[in-house]
């Protein structure tokens, strides 16, 4: 093939090259031009702004999050009338200091070793919460007896054939009861660099829950912890929503200097989402919905979320 000038070789049909070899240096070398040829054309942009006075503007990359179609329930956290619901919701109690979060933790059935292991640390992540053992005892039993000696919350681990799979959150003594698939789980041994968690209470923040159900979720996680947290054990617990899947990070902030500081990952982490939302305490049967999550129905859209 003849040596090709720089538009030539652009518009040069790869597919055409038989030999495999020399099809692939084209191709390389189409790859390189046109590289070339976008940061020649930024430059010429910038200085061309730089002339008419006008500042140069960022492309920004489009993304499923900033792309996310309109939804009618996302809400401003100032807004009166919102704030007028969550001062008077299940939550508000805790959050506002008037009532201590006891939280009780508990497994499925016949719990694994896994699941032993990953109770062990994420007691630690609620400091004050205590391990139910579930035996044979119902759901609906548990409930009963952790509202009649005053505990706020219960949380089931479930797991299927060894593997951690689902978390049911039931807040007492009234409810809601949301019921989140559990993924990604890693405890202190799969970390790198982990450490071990002092029995303080972390701080706790809640990001990009932006849809009505969105705050109700976060508020029910953030009633796990309650206020006030204890700035000495330089804790934090992250729950992050992004696409509607909620990332639980935990970590302690290190000081190396006045002015210098790093993380230290803490155990264990894991991902939720959300399945389903439903008024009252566990009740499968006879309980109303307040949300959820239906595959075909909901699922339409890449770019649609819901918390």
């Amino acid at each position: 093939m003849a040596t090709l000038g720089d538009k030539a070789l652009l518009n040069y049909p790869t597919s055409s090259i038989k030999n495999k070899k020399k099809r692939r240096e084209v191709y390389a070398k189409q790859k390189k031009l046109k590289t070339k040829n976008k940061l020649q054309k930024r430059k010429r942009a910038k200085i061309e702004a730089e002339k008419l006075g006008q500042p140069s503007q960022k492309k920004i990359a489009k993304t499923q999050d900033n792309t996310r179609e309109k939804d009618e329930t996302v809400v401003d956290p100032e807004d009166e009338e919102v704030q007028g619901d969550e001062a008077v919701d299940e939550f508000s109690d805790i959050i506002d200091g008037k009532v201590k979060p006891r939280v009780i933790v508990t497994s499925s059935y016949k719990p694994s070793k896994i699941m032993y292991d990953f109770i062990i640390e994420f007691l630690r992540v609620i400091p004050g919460s205590t391990y139910y053992q579930r035996k044979s005892h119902e759901i609906k039993k548990i409930v009963k007896e952790c509202s009649e000696k005053g505990f706020t919350d219960i949380l089931i681990v479930n797991e299927d054939s060894k593997s951690l799979n689902a978390l049911t959150h039931i807040h007492l003594p009234y409810g809601p009861t949301a019921y989140y698939k559990l993924t990604s789980v890693k405890l202190a041994k799969d970390i790198a660099n982990c450490g071990r968690p002092i029995n303080a209470k972390p701080e706790v923040i809640l990001n990009n829950f932006n849809t009505r159900l969105g705050h109700r979720v976060s508020r029910m996680l953030g009633a796990l912890f309650g206020v006030r947290p204890d700035f000495r054990g330089r804790r934090v617990a992250t729950f992050h929503n992004q696409r509607d899947f909620i990332f639980f990070r935990h970590h302690r902030y290190i000081f190396d200097g006045p002015d210098k500081a790093r993380l230290q990952p803490l155990s264990p982490t894991f991902t939720l989402k959300l399945r389903w939302l439903m008024k009252g305490t566990f009740d499968t049967k006879k309980g109303e919905y307040e949300w959820i999550h239906k595959r075909r129905e909901m699922d339409t859209s890449r770019k649609r979320f819901f918390l």
